[in-house]
């Protein structure tokens, strides 16, 4: 079973690879994050474990066995007890319940260690496999949005006590 870890600055290699293994698959249903993101890298990274450090944002990444990391899941925007949700994982990962078990992990850290009450998420309407993901555990559509131009859902899910 792939282990869910916080992010920190070891996972550099691992998460570099990951997504650059992985993004044209990713750019079929999210925005592509741009070469600049690629070529600088490690201070994107570093940039991150600071955020982290403030609580404003909890980065979290999913590693299999081998080291590779599998699967991103974030939470942004932390405030008032609500944070956004972002989550993605590799092409070869996909289709085994891995998305879905890391947001239910997300859900215990989320309230236990974080203290966050409502999570909220966004998805294109195409993306299928974000839109089960985001049914199977719970999230409920509150309405409509634009993702950089292309219709979207917006979706809240309440944390309880058994999360």
């Amino acid at each position: 079973m792939p282990d869910l870890q916080r992010l920190a600055a070891h996972h550099a290699t691992a998460l570099l690879r990951f997504e650059q293994e992985n993004r044209e698959w990713f750019a079929r249903s999210v925005p592509d994050r741009g070469d600049a993101y690629f070529a600088d890298f490690d201070t994107r990274h570093a940039g991150l474990l600071a955020e982290q450090a403030t609580g404003l944002c909890h980065f979290h990444v999913l590693v299999g066995p081998d080291g590779a990391v599998l699967g991103r899941f974030n939470l942004v925007d932390v405030a008032d007890g609500e944070a956004e949700l972002g989550y993605r994982v590799a092409e070869r990962a996909a289709g085994r319940g891995l998305a879905t078990d890391g947001v239910r992990r997300v859900f215990a850290l989320s309230r236990q260690a974080y203290g966050l009450r409502r999570l909220t998420a966004e998805t294109t309407v195409d993306n299928a496999g974000s839109l089960a993901v985001l049914r199977r555990t719970g999230f409920t559509p509150v309405g409509e949005v634009s993702l950089d131009g292309r219709s979207g859902l917006r979706f809240v899910r309440e944390l309880t006590a058994d999360d």
